[in-house]
């Protein structure tokens, strides 16, 4: 056949499509989808070379993966389910599965304050922390210089020569430089120098020139010029020495000698002593140990996790209780308006928590609180202070928050109940008790019961109330970072020194997981006793 030949329909030649008449019979979906897709390849190749550059080999796999596999995915005809939930599906593996990946990979190290970077970080750290003023080095009169991103330092000598440098390049004499007639360099050919109101009018500049190291020449023991102040500078040294071959560290001063201990990410002499600054390395199951086993860890994360139970299952169960009996009340035709005083009931659930817990907070204060002032007749009673009284005060603000949520849900599960059974019930001389106990608590349960489960995980994790509230006070007497009120995820966040402190995410990560743990085993076992209920 002619590679032209027309196609023929009951012998009579089909006339030609033209290509113009093809293309646009594509319509404007395909083009908007090509359009979109370029994006997305421009996108993805931008994280791909920039993982590269950065050498981040795993994200480098997962982009090239998600970048050929979306390709496909909307290119080709037969996937038309996968267009609608690869999106979707790349959301839950980036906020959900790498969250909880890379959670559980913090858990198995020592990563936290003195260990957050990897080893040739915590040998730069250690070297500029052991800085010194070098003992009778000059004042240097100095300016600051920049070309383009690139800051550096302009210094004069004892000569009266101009040398400028940076980070990555030691301080050389240039021609043609200019000072003041305080031997300030006002003028270095290839550099702006920054004048002091443009320096003090920078604060992020202002940083940059105090971290600033500048190498006084090619040989690091000669040090580096530092300044304080942007006009003045002074050569440093530090007072320890690294040895990269044998990896140690050297004190000058005393010679002790600090060996990199690859177990533990710390530089440990001999005699026990170590660097504040270590590195962060793989440690097993040592953050799960030292939750139980450290004397000064495991009595207080024991009573946290005591009282974390008793929370949350205490809140449920008032909670519950409180809403179900406004809602058998409320449910009766014969009270009188019975809309508005719904309304009134629910209103604490359309408060934020956050902000009733700080109202209630000054409410309860000690000083000046009108709970103290109106209620007892000024007595002073320390609501917070006292750590039974602190945790009745976090039931029941709780309490008051949480019981408008099973107001409305019994409010509705009352009214779905079937009347005939009702009926039945009364018929057969059921009193309202007998009622209440065989009808309808169990019939209420059968749609509850899941909400309850789902209420006891969200209170076994409710920091809200218990951070603005009490902040996990008052504390553990002999420790610092826990109290009476904390609950294990508040106990979690001062632990990984978000709030201030030292930090040490290992530990914080191996926590979380034991909660997820706590929470995913309970929940299983409550969902399967449930269904029990749906016999009746």
């Amino acid at each position: 056949m002619a590679k032209d030949a027309a196609v023929t329909v009951n012998g009579t030649p089909a006339p030609q499509e033209s290509h113009a008449r093809r293309w646009a019979g594509l319509g404007w979906g395909f083009i908007a989808k090509l359009i979109m897709m370029a994006l997305v390849n421009a996108l993805g190749l931008a994280i791909v070379f920039s993982a590269v550059n950065s050498e981040a080999w795993a994200i480098l796999a997962c982009s090239v993966i998600l970048l050929i596999a979306a390709n496909i995915i909307y290119f080709a005809k037969r996937t038309l389910p996968l267009k609608y939930l690869f999106p979707g599906l790349i959301f839950l593996a980036i906020f959900q599965l790498f969250t909880l990946a890379y959670t559980g990979y913090v858990a198995f190290t020592n990563y936290g304050t003195g260990h957050a970077g990897s080893q040739e970080q915590a040998v730069e750290a250690t070297l500029i922390q052991n800085e010194r003023r070098v003992e009778g080095s000059p004042t240097y009169p100095l300016a600051v210089v920049r070309d383009g991103d690139t800051v550096g330092f302009a210094v004069t000598d004892e000569e009266g020569f101009v040398r400028v440098g940076s980070e990555e390049q030691p301080l050389e004499p240039v021609d043609g430089g200019a000072v003041s007639d305080s031997g300030v360099p006002t003028e270095v050919p290839g550099w702006e120098v920054v004048s002091r109101a443009d320096l003090f009018a920078d604060a992020d500049l202002q940083a940059e020139v105090i971290d600033l190291r500048v190498p006084v020449s090619d040989d690091p023991e000669d040090g580096s010029m530092r300044s304080r102040d942007g006009a003045s500078g002074a050569v440093y040294q530090s007072s320890i020495d690294w040895d990269d071959e044998a990896q140690t560290f050297t004190d000058k001063e005393t010679g002790t000698v600090y060996y990199a201990d690859q177990e533990t990410g710390n530089f440990v002499a001999d005699n026990g002593d170590s660097l504040p600054t270590g590195w962060y390395v793989t440690v097993g199951f040592d953050n799960f140990v030292r939750a139980v086993t450290d004397d000064a860890l495991a009595g207080p994360l024991a009573k946290v996790t005591l009282w974390t139970f008793a929370f949350a299952i205490l809140t449920v169960l008032t909670s519950f209780g409180l809403g179900l009996l406004f809602a058998l009340i409320y449910n009766d035709p014969r009270i009188r308006g019975r809309k508005w005083m719904r309304t009134v009931f629910i209103l604490p659930y359309a408060f934020p928590a956050f902000m009733s817990a700080l109202l209630w907070r000054g409410m309860l204060n000690r000083e000046f609180g009108i709970i103290n002032d109106w209620f007892f007749f000024g007595a002073d009673i320390n609501w917070l202070g006292d750590p039974w009284l602190a945790k009745f005060a976090v039931l029941w603000v709780n309490l008051w928050l949480s019981y408008p949520y099973w107001f409305l849900v019994c409010t509705g599960a009352l009214q779905a109940l079937p009347s005939e059974t009702m009926e039945a019930s009364k018929i057969d001389g059921a009193g309202r008790w007998r009622q209440f106990r065989s009808i309808t608590l169990p019939l209420l349960l059968v749609s509850t019961a899941p909400l309850a489960i789902s209420s006891f995980a969200f209170n076994f994790n409710n920091f809200t109330i218990i951070y603005m509230l009490t902040e996990g006070g008052p504390p553990f007497p002999g420790t610092s970072g826990l109290g009476s009120t904390d609950i294990l995820i508040s106990a979690i966040y001062n632990i990984s020194g978000v709030s201030g402190g030292s930090a040490d995410y290992g530990l914080a990560s191996a926590l979380s997981i034991l909660v997820f743990i706590f929470v995913g085993i309970i929940s299983a076992i409550a969902f399967r006793q449930t269904r029990k209920l749906e016999e009746i």
